[in-house]
């Protein structure tokens, strides 16, 4: 049974314990190792491996101490180039080409954002469940079947970020690198119309900005659309 639990989400930082009751990983690292520490439990010794999308540091700041910790960090060649980090510990990952982390079976994927090779995961444990993570990005070119978890971004809206520009909250550059960077809300509703949730068991909406996404409307605009369950990740 595959056991999600949010450390940190939102642009301050992102991390995320995912177990699927044999091997605890962590997805993303991306606030201090102090932190990370403390809201497992001081248990990092049972965490088997952490995945890392790309190399912001609201999604990478503790990889160096992590590995020093003696555990596992996996991404793609150019974020651990973007991040200058190597070592045994950085187990670089290849597109499209499945890796194990213990009981785990793992499918990186390319997405579409500002940095150098980001990867969202397709992860498999031995019982077939299949969990999606997919952040930072606003598009994703590929289809899955038989989802049963999906932990995916929804950093904002079209009508919140109009509304900030024309308030004056946001600039309008800002607006445009968001969408060119971030999943908005009605992208990630078009994405699930052309995926199969026949097993999606839950749904996490991970990643909202905190001035141009609104929790309540975005949990229930997603529960109406796929009759799921929907939870919003938010700091531990």
């Amino acid at each position: 049974m595959i056991l999600i639990t949010p450390l940190a989400s939102g642009s301050r930082g992102n991390c995320y314990h995912v177990t699927d009751g044999v091997t605890p990983i962590l997805l993303e690292c991306g606030i201090h190792f102090s932190d990370i520490q403390r809201k497992t439990g001081f248990n990092m010794s049972s965490i088997a491996g952490c995945l890392v999308t790309h190399e912001h540091f609201d999604h990478s700041r503790a990889a160096k101490i992590i590995a020093r910790a003696g555990i596992d960090v996996y991404a793609s060649g150019g974020t651990f180039n973007a991040l200058s980090l190597e070592g045994h510990r950085f187990r670089h990952v290849i597109p499209l080409k499945q890796f194990h982390i213990d009981t785990w079976t793992v499918l990186p994927f390319p997405t579409e954002h500002d940095a150098a090779e980001p990867l969202g995961f397709l992860l498999v444990n031995q019982a077939g469940e299949k969990l999606l993570y997919a952040t930072d990005t606003y598009y994703i070119r590929y289809k899955f079947n038989g989802l049963t978890h999906i932990m995916i971004e929804a950093n904002h809206s079209y009508g919140i970020l109009n509304r900030n520009v024309e308030s004056g909250v946001l600039p309008e550059a800002m607006k445009n690198r968001l969408i060119q960077s971030h999943f908005s809300l009605e992208n990630v509703k078009e994405f699930l119309k052309v995926n199969d949730l026949s097993r999606v068991q839950e749904i996490w909406l991970v990643h909202l900005s905190n001035e141009n996404s609104d929790e309540n409307l975005f949990k229930r605009e997603i529960q109406e659309l796929t009759g799921k369950e929907v939870y919003i990740a938010g700091e531990r």
